[in-house]
């Protein structure tokens, strides 16, 4: 792309740092970031009714700039109408789940508010709903999906980052 892209969503596996890229995105370039994990999650961890998560996201895309720090299946084509520029973090395992392990444990221990107020804690981190879980039985489908998207874009361009330092490389051109 010769410009700098004003509709970008960042996907990646659990614990990839989409939010942390987004944010720094946001930063470089003055997009506005947006959260999906606000758009998914109500306070107490109670998830957004499905048509609700597409009414907030529709609005969200139908603006000319922002960059969105996933693309959640319920409403991803909703997202790639409209995004100009999907960066795909494509991170070995052991790094996105090792930076998964020590945010989850740090936000157990400091109760550091996160979507909507709410808190992640140590009974959450060890149940069914687990976001550590999540990672094991999300990481190699949405591994999978970066790839064929770098290899065939599904309308916006593609952008596969590998690792942090190419990420930072990356970053530094917008």
């Amino acid at each position: 792309m010769t410009s700098t892209p004003e509709r970008i969503v960042v996907y990646g596996v659990t614990g990839s740092g989409k939010s942390t890229l987004a944010a720094r995105i946001a930063e470089r370039t003055g997009l506005p970031h947006v959260s999906a994990d606000d758009v998914g999650w109500q306070p107490g961890w109670v998830p957004t009714p499905d048509d609700e998560q597409c009414r907030r996201i529709s609005e969200v895309c139908a603006g000319e700039r922002w960059v969105l720090d996933s693309a959640y299946s319920k409403w991803r084509d909703i997202v790639f109408e409209r995004a100009q520029l999907v960066v795909g973090l494509d991170y070995p395992r052991w790094l996105s789940l090792s930076r998964l392990l020590r945010r989850t444990f740090v936000r157990a221990v400091t109760r550091e508010r996160i979507c909507n107020g709410n808190v992640e804690s140590f009974r959450q981190m060890f149940s069914a709903d687990s976001i550590i879980r999540w990672h094991f039985t999300s990481f190699a489908s949405k591994r999978s999906r970066i790839r064929g998207w770098a290899a065939e874009p599904p309308g916006p361009a593609v952008v596969r980052l590998t690792s942090p330092r190419e990420t930072r490389r990356w970053l530094e051109t917008l």
